[in-house]
């Protein structure tokens, strides 16, 4: 590989000369001499082989080829600076990387508003999000080794802590049929109807839960999808109340009277992939995702018990 021959102080002098307006007001800002100042740009002009300044009165002005280079300079030194301070994060223990697995019921508003909190206290630690379903989260702690895994089900010997009661609704759009009826709506009546399922994401030990068991469903592989789906008047669900937020208040989606099991709640848990080896950016980022859950709003219901 070759070497480069001019030096990030060169550039660093050169930047200080146009951004001060002059050598010696570069000097000043540096703590160099004026002489130390003139020789770093002079040899570095005559490494490149063209001039970057032209004197004008008293100032420097930057030529056109010395406008490009200055600004590449500027990201050169830049990614520099990132990069020492990437170095010393890494001599402190943060993870150079988080892999983050997230059942797709976790509240999204939360899990957003945490990872941008986490962004800016990072220390450049990069985050790769993969969401799951169901035990697609122990799948994903048997096959690998993410850093941190939000799932309903804790496998034996992983530390977890519990983060969020999730809250699931049987809902429809207010146009389906099952709002036609007169009382709660027994499993027998439900059963005639369309459930929409979203598939456990696990390739060797899927699950099905929620299922009525009936032959009328449709499995779709994520929230989302079945929640356009529900809203489109096709079907019915169980869909995370924190996720239908906007749809409940704004009436395209309402609540099922059913004689039970209209809510069911669980627990989601922080599993922590790496047990005692856990690193500093996981640990923040799970305490950002339980303050962000402690502060979810609650959308208000219609049509239900």
């Amino acid at each position: 590989m070759k070497v480069p021959r001019v030096t990030l102080e060169q550039w660093r002098v050169l930047q200080s000369v146009v951004d001060k307006g002059g050598f010696a007001q570069a000097a000043e800002a540096l703590h160099k001499s004026q002489s130390s100042v003139s020789y770093t740009v002079a040899k570095l002009q005559e490494q490149l082989g063209y001039p970057l300044l032209s004197i004008e009165g008293r100032k420097a002005q930057l030529t056109e080829r010395g406008e490009v280079l200055l600004r590449r300079s500027r990201h050169l030194l830049k990614e520099a600076v990132e990069l020492e301070q990437l170095a010393h994060t890494l001599g402190q223990g943060w993870e150079p990387e988080l892999e983050l697995v997230v059942d797709q019921v976790f509240p999204t508003p939360a899990l957003l508003r945490a990872l941008k909190a986490f962004e800016p206290q990072s220390q450049g630690t990069q985050v790769q999000l993969r969401e799951v379903v169901l035990s697609g989260g122990t799948e994903a702690l048997t096959l690998g080794n993410p850093d941190l895994v939000l799932s309903s089900i804790v496998p034996k010997g992983y530390l977890a802590d519990p983060i969020v009661e999730v809250e699931m609704m049987a809902v429809a759009s207010p146009d389906h049929l099952l709002f036609q009826e007169e009382g709660p709506i027994n499993n027998e009546r439900l059963s005639h109807e369309l459930q929409l399922v979203i598939r456990d994401s696990a390739v060797e030990s899927s699950v099905d839960v929620g299922w009525l068991g009936t032959e009328r469903r449709w499995t779709v592989s994520s929230v989302q999808s079945a929640l356009e789906i529900v809203v489109s008047g096709i079907g019915f669900a169980w869909l995370p109340k924190a996720d239908i937020f906007d749809e409940l208040n704004s009436g395209k989606l309402k609540k099922l009277d059913l004689v039970s099991g209209g809510d069911r709640n669980f627990y989601l848990y922080a599993i922590f992939g790496k047990g005692e080896r856990t690193g500093p950016a996981t640990r923040l980022l799970v305490d950002l995702l339980q303050a962000e859950c402690n502060v979810c709003p609650k959308p208000s219901v219609s049509g239900g018990i």
